[in-house]
């Protein structure tokens, strides 16, 4: 599947004039009359834009495979990728748009292996809105807060970011084919484990798997030396939808589910039908991989213990 539907250096952007014709052509996009002026009004607006940009690639419609989703626009410029989100004729920074491009940008930085070494802006252009007074925040990911821009301030706002925080060339074909992996399914990680495999074998190996062994191995830390000093100890995990908090939570609750050293660890969730498909997908794999006939009632309460 390609993962854009309209990718080309800005030069050639420019000079196309079959830009909407290649955008409606592609079966998988509704052409309805709405998304049309849309594209038309962000095709001829960028085109204003744009042609004063030196070089740069621009993409239409990119994919965010996860999330179901797609970008507006992509543009790579100046060693940065702009993440960009339209809201032709709003007059408002809607909240939720600010959300959604922020969104956009995160998933990319966390699932995209192109994306992890490199700096992305997410840009919400409300384009009548009023003018705003931006601040340029970058997170330690190299993910910038979103920043809101109208059809009168895209231009500028690039170009002074880009004056302050360019990288090195970004390569867009490079960029845009790089592997795309989120972590396995809740249901398969989750078989994994049970049969004893460790974070490293089911994490996707595209990606840093780095970050969830080293949660592991530093919450497992706290669990020996809160029981080895009999305190109590409460840990949080956070992160972006997908980015593996289950997969540690598992993990931990496997690794010491230990009944030689009297440790019985319990994966606990708010999510009543979440329990019960992982109870039931880990019953079925215990009973298909068992080396003895294991009845589905006892294998049952096995996981029902594990998982609650």
């Amino acid at each position: 599947m390609e993962r854009s539907y309209y990718s080309k250096l800005i030069e050639e952007f420019l000079q196309d004039e079959n830009i909407l014709g290649k955008l409606t052509k592609n079966p998988q996009f509704s052409s309805d009359g709405e998304q049309r002026n849309a594209w038309i009004e962000q095709i001829d607006f960028l085109k204003k834009v744009f042609k004063n940009l030196k070089s740069g690639h621009i993409l239409f419609e990119y994919v965010i495979p996860r999330m179901g989703k797609r970008v507006d626009v992509i543009l790579i410029y100046s060693g940065l990728v702009f993440v960009i989100e339209f809201k032709v004729g709003a007059e408002k920074y809607e909240k939720s748009a600010i959300d959604q491009v922020w969104d956009y940008a995160l998933d990319l930085k966390n699932f995209q292996k192109a994306s992890h070494n490199i700096k992305l802006v997410p840009i919400l252009v409300a384009t009548s809105a009023p003018d705003i007074d931006n601040t340029f925040e970058q997170d330690d990911d190299g993910v910038f807060k979103p920043l809101c821009c109208n059809e009168n301030t895209l231009l500028n706002v690039i170009n002074r970011i880009c004056a302050n925080y360019s990288g090195d060339d970004v390569n867009p074909i490079t960029w845009e084919e790089s592997t795309y992996m989120p972590t396995p399914t809740i249901i398969e990680l989750a078989q994994a484990l049970y049969r004893g495999h460790s974070v490293e074998d089911i994490s996707r190996r595209d990606a840093d798997a780095t970050n969830l062994t080293n949660t592991t191995d530093a919450i497992n830390e706290i669990i020996s030396t809160t029981r080895k000093k009999k305190l109590k100890s409460i840990c949080f995990i956070t992160g972006v939808p997908g980015a593996g908090k289950t997969l540690v939570g598992l993990n931990i609750a496997s690794i010491r589910e230990n009944l030689e050293q009297s440790e019985h660890a319990v994966f606990l969730s708010g999510n009543g039908p979440l329990v019960n498909v992982l109870q039931e997908a880990l019953a079925q794999d215990q009973v298909h991989n068992s080396e003895v006939k294991l009845k589905m009632a006892v294998a049952k309460r096995s996981v029902k213990a594990f998982i609650q």
